[in-house]
C-alpha cells in the first residue's frame, strides 16, 4: 500500500530555491512520519491498535483526520480540545489512537506481549541545501537520543524520512544502536519502511 499524500510540495525560499529541483521543496512533516509507521505496523505485525502522540505543532502542519478518513478510518470519539484527537476506526478491525500529549512515544503500539515505543522527525526530503540536510541528520540523532533517556522498556525504534543523507548515517548508527536495543526505520516518499539492520 503505497501512499501519495504524505509529501507537502512547497515553493523553496528565495535563498534555497536553487537546491532542489524546479524550485520545489518536498517536506514529510513529523505526523506524515508517524502515520506512516503507524499503518507499517498496522499492515505488517499482529498490532491491530496503535497509538499516536503528536503535540500541538504536528497537528497545524499535517491532518491526521483527513489523512486517516482518507484511508477509510472513522472518527468515532474525541480525546482532547484537538480537533483531530481521538479514536479512528477501520472496517478490517483496526484502530488508531490519536492522543495530543508529549513523553509517551510518537508512535505506540503493543506487538504480543512486548510493546513498541518509536520516536519520530521529519524534514525535507529532496533538498542539497545544507543546513536541511544537516536537520534530517540531526532529527536521526535527536529520535537516538531520545530513545535512550527512555524509560520504556520493549521494542524501540527511531524513524525518520529516507534520504542519502540518513541512509548513510543510519547505516553507520546501526551497529550501535543495536547494542542499546534501538531499531532504526526509515520511511520512503510513498510511506515503504526500511529497516536499517546492523551488519
Amino acid at each position: 500500500m503505497n501512499f501519495d499524500d504524505l509529501i507537502e510540495r512547497v515553493a523553496a525560499p528565495e535563498k534555497r530555491a536553487n537546491k532542489v529541483l524546479d524550485g520545489v521543496e518536498h517536506k514529510m512533516h513529523e505526523g506524515a512520519v508517524m502515520v506512516a509507521y503507524a499503518m507499517h505496523l498496522l499492515r505488517t505485525t499482529e498490532a491491530r491498535h496503535v497509538y499516536i502522540h503528536p503535540d500541538g505543532e504536528h497537528g497545524k502542519r499535517f491532518d491526521f483526520t483527513g489523512w486517516l478518513s482518507r484511508r477509510g478510518f472513522e472518527k468515532v470519539s474525541s480525546l482532547g480540545t484537538t480537533s483531530y484527537g481521538g479514536e479512528y476506526k477501520h472496517g478490517c478491525g483496526w484502530w488508531v489512537t490519536i492522543n495530543p500529549s508529549s513523553g509517551k512515544g510518537d508512535v505506540v503500539a503493543q506487538i504480543g506481549n512486548q510493546t513498541l515505543s518509536a520516536e519520530c522527525k521529519g524534514g525535507i526530503i529532496n533538498t542539497r541545501h545544507a543546513g536541511q540536510v544537516s536537520r534530517i541528520r540531526r532529527g536521526l540523532c535527536e529520535t537516538v537520543g531520545l530513545l535512550m533517556a527512555s524509560e520504556n522498556q520493549g521494542r524501540q525504534v527511531a524513524v525518520v524520512p529516507r534520504t542519502p543523507q540518513s541512509l548513510i548515517l543510519a547505516k553507520r548508527m546501526a551497529e550501535r544502536c543495536d547494542r542499546a536495543g534501538i531499531e532504526i526505520s526509515l520511511v520512503g516518499e510513498k510511506g515503504e519502511i526500511f529497516d536499517v539492520k546492523p551488519n
